[in-house]
């Protein structure tokens, strides 16, 4: 099976009966297919790997019992030794390195709003002074006190005050991405497990390749629903709602992650 666009490396624990005490899908998202992995004997932590055949049974740990972080890498790490030896063909994205959003320079001096006795022009409207420069697409654009107005357009009227907020805004939102993603607790999960055990800085996430479609789910995907299903799944938490705000920031993130990558929709 694949993990978003590559062989899922997130992991799954079951002891006892498979996936008996995971907890159920919230009421805002659609119930996804569960995960099925051996089952330990001796009631210990079977930690499985989401291809269905590749399981860890982690002994003096028992259901219901939390692996520290640094237990939870190494088994994850141990499980994709061994995936690895059994796939030798492979394709694994090497681990990219991180790329969050950079905080914007701050506009200098007099730049962020129009001198004083100057109003700002409202969205949309025409300045009739000052010079006037046709922009890429060959649409006027008049510039004024710093502010560009393009006539007709949602963005027709912004400082550079305005972009250097809307910079930092996306900074934010996908830092908070990153912090999830990396946040067991923050994850809803039960076992310490967090996406980037397997998954370090997003590599091998693929998003650029959604909406396609996923085995795990026997249907076309979002990124968004292969996320849900490794909470579910892997990290054993509830799906969380597609209003979520840590569903969207981890979307967010990923997508980050992949910065400059070509659009490739359907892509396995």
């Amino acid at each position: 099976m694949k993990l978003l666009a590559g062989m899922c490396a997130l992991l799954s624990f079951v002891g006892g009966v498979a996936l008996a005490t995971s907890p159920a899908p919230t009421q805002a998202t659609t119930e996804l297919p569960r995960h099925q992995v051996p089952a330990s004997k001796d009631g210990n932590l079977v930690v499985g790997m989401c291809d269905g055949e590749t399981s860890l049974e982690v002994k003096g740990v028992k259901e219901g019992q939390k692996l520290t972080r640094e237990q939870a890498m190494r088994v994850s790490g141990d499980l994709m030794d061994a995936w690895r030896k059994k796939n030798p063909d492979a394709n694994w994205d090497p681990t990219p390195p991180p790329v969050l959003a950079q905080a914007p320079k701050q506009p200098t001096q007099g730049t962020p709003n129009p001198p004083a006795g100057v109003q700002k022009p409202a969205v949309g409207s025409s300045v009739r002074e000052g010079g006037i420069t046709a922009d890429s697409g060959g649409k006027q654009v008049r510039k004024e006190a710093g502010v560009n107005i393009q006539d007709g357009q949602t963005y027709g009227a912004f400082t550079s005050r305005d972009e250097a907020i809307w910079a930092a805004s996306t900074e934010q939102f996908v830092k908070e991405g990153h912090r999830v993603f990396h946040d067991a607790e923050a994850l809803g999960g039960t076992v310490a497990i967090s996406c980037d055990m397997c998954h370090p800085d997003a590599a091998n996430t693929h998003p650029e390749t959604y909406p396609k479609y996923q085995v795990q789910l026997g249907r076309v995907a979002l990124l968004r629903d292969m996320i849900n299903w490794c909470i579910e799944n892997p990290v054993r938490g509830i799906p969380l709602a597609d209003g979520d705000p840590r569903l969207r920031a981890m979307e967010a993130y990923i997508y980050a992650q992949r910065k400059g990558t070509k659009l490739d929709y359907g892509k396995k």
